[in-house]
């Protein structure tokens, strides 16, 4: 009966536990920059946690309406490819499984950040991406843009 909830539960720790972005710099406000907190139009949070010593950020999107939306914007601070690592809306939670699948973050800037990409955002889910530094060769340096405010 409650079969999606555990399965999402354990998702989530697993996340937690292979992502230092998520737990690193919990204690400290440079693990931590909002997206975006202010769309209270479309009911959708977003923010990034980063890890120490500049390994690969997570973003965090959450749109809490019964409405998806498709090609929602939202501000990256690297270029490249964010592979989506959780989605709440998937089939094996329970949900609509309207996947987001993996973005490009590419010029122009959005939300005061560098770059930007476009993602479907399923109805009343979560969806987390990583930044993935292999997959885009000219980012030389991860840990260049990573701090936030910079």
């Amino acid at each position: 009966e409650h079969a999606g909830m555990q399965a999402l539960v354990r998702a989530l720790n697993t996340v937690y536990r292979h992502e230092p972005a998520m737990w690193e710099q919990d204690f400290d406000w440079t693990g931590f920059r909002w997206i975006d907190p202010n769309d209270a139009d479309h009911s959708v949070l977003s923010f990034l946690r980063f890890p120490a010593a500049g390994g690969r950020p997570v973003a965090c999107v959450a749109n809490l309406t019964p409405v998806p939306r498709p090609d929602y914007r939202i501000g990256l601070p690297r270029p490249g490819r964010w592979a989506e690592i959780l989605n709440s809306d998937s089939a094996e939670f329970g949900g609509s499984d309207l996947l987001a699948g993996s973005v490009t973050a590419a010029e122009p800037g959005w939300n005061d950040l560098d770059y930007s990409a476009t993602l479907t955002l399923p109805p009343l889910a979560v969806v987390w991406l990583a930044h993935e530094p292999d997959a885009d060769p000219a980012v030389a340096d991860p840990g260049s843009s990573a701090a936030p405010g910079s």
